[in-house]
């Protein structure tokens, strides 16, 4: 059984350097750096102008003013009565925890027993302000402006 190796002898040799750019090159580079962030900037408007959702709330209000003229005003309305019941529901879910510290919920039935007083009330309360605050500030701005 005979193997070889090859070893090849380090060369302290440095690389040879690459060819110097004339001016006209840099220049025509510097043109195609400045178009390429042109087009990027222009992709990037599109799509910021695309994830407006406040221009598209305030779509939807003039569309449907004439069939609910009155969906503005009562969408700030119910915006505070929404807001001080999340708030007031927080506060008792820290309370309890307070009350019965950390490891309240360390067992599964405790922590489920937590789950079904206050998980699926604050998720759909919070679904209903995160559909109402919107109509709400869309209406304000496009009074205010």
């Amino acid at each position: 059984m005979a193997s070889s190796f090859d070893v090849n002898p380090y060369s302290s040799a440095p690389p040879s350097p690459p060819g110097l750019a004339t001016g006209a090159e840099v220049a025509d580079l510097l043109r195609q750096i400045v178009e390429l962030q042109r087009e990027q900037l222009q992709i990037l408007k599109a799509s910021v102008a695309a994830h407006d959702t406040g221009s598209r709330w305030k779509a939807f209000l003039a569309r449907m003013r004439e069939d609910f003229p009155e969906i503005s005003d009562s969408c700030r309305g119910a915006l505070t009565a929404l807001e001080k019941a999340y708030g007031a529901l927080i506060a008792d879910l820290v309370d309890h925890i307070k009350q019965n510290g950390p490891e309240a919920l360390d067992t599964d039935f405790s922590l489920q027993e937590f789950l079904d007083r206050y998980g699926m009330r604050l998720t759909q309360l919070g679904t209903i302000l995160n559909l109402v605050a919107p109509l709400a500030e869309a209406s304000s701005q496009g009074e205010s402006s």
